[in-house]
């Protein structure tokens, strides 16, 4: 005799067939809702580290710091913006957060003054000259003036704004300019709980080094790459150019049992 589906096995069954249905439509419009974003993935982890400042390197008009908030963080931000429209898109998106302060500057491996490339799109903006392969997969991106803007260094904004790396993540999204942020970081640079930045798999930035030389750059002092989103690619051919990799200091990795070192 067969038996049949329990109540609460069909009411699984449709709901499965109901995402299955909602995935398929958004996969034709290129969309995609995901569960645990993150920047969820992020907070959790400030939340797990007791880690309590950001320092939010390329903020543009401060979608990382706004995501984090949006997230559960309710830690310190201090976001760096060097182009003057982005800083004022950042500037109205912190608007009436005490935690959050904001500074209008680009950030480097010393203080002073360099030429940025300015996009089309803003926030593709970079130091860098653009390669053929980044304008390829995004012709929206392409430079289309050039502004001279202030420079600082990690090491300047850790004394200046009173943080301690040792409870922050270090969050670089400098666009190919990844290299120079981290040499400005100097000693306190394996101090950092966390350290998120963008990694390319192919050259997006004329003289960027790519995803591999950091990683063995970050792995060498002591972090493990403990998270991983997806950014940025090539919608002609489906490859991916770029992602945002999380990394924590060593000895603040959970032990295998899950609990705390």
């Amino acid at each position: 005799m067969a038996v049949k589906d329990s109540a609460a096995v069909r009411a699984g069954r449709a709901r499965e067939y109901a995402k299955i249905a909602l995935r398929s439509t958004l996969y034709r419009r290129n969309l995609d809702l995901v569960r645990n974003p993150f920047p969820v993935r992020v907070a959790t982890t400030l939340a797990w580290l007791g880690a309590d400042a950001v320092l939010d390197i390329g903020a543009n008009v401060g979608q990382y710091g706004s995501a984090l908030r949006s997230s559960g963080y309710r830690g310190r931000v201090v976001s760096c913006e060097p182009l003057p429209d982005a800083y004022e898109g950042l500037t109205r998106r912190a608007a009436g957060d005490e935690r959050w302060a904001h500074v209008c500057t680009a950030v480097g491996a010393e203080p002073g003054t360099l030429d940025i490339n300015v996009s089309a799109n803003s926030y593709s903006s970079s130091i860098l000259p653009m390669t053929a392969a980044h304008l390829g997969a995004a012709p929206g991106s392409k430079f289309v003036a050039t502004r001279q803007v202030p420079v600082t260094t990690v090491a300047d904004l850790v004394r200046q704004h009173d943080v301690d790396p040792t409870r922050t993540l270090l969050k670089i999204d400098t666009q190919g300019y990844e290299a120079p942020v981290l040499d400005g970081a100097g000693d306190l640079l394996a101090k950092f709980a966390a350290i998120q930045l963008e990694l390319s798999l192919v050259p997006l930035y004329a003289g960027q080094q790519l995803a591999d030389a950091l990683t063995d750059r970050l792995t060498g002092l002591g972090f493990a790459l403990y998270t991983l989103e997806g950014g940025f690619g090539d919608e002609r051919t489906g490859r991916m150019l770029q992602y945002d990799g999380l990394f924590v200091r060593g000895d603040l990795l959970p032990a295998e049992s899950g609990e705390h070192q």
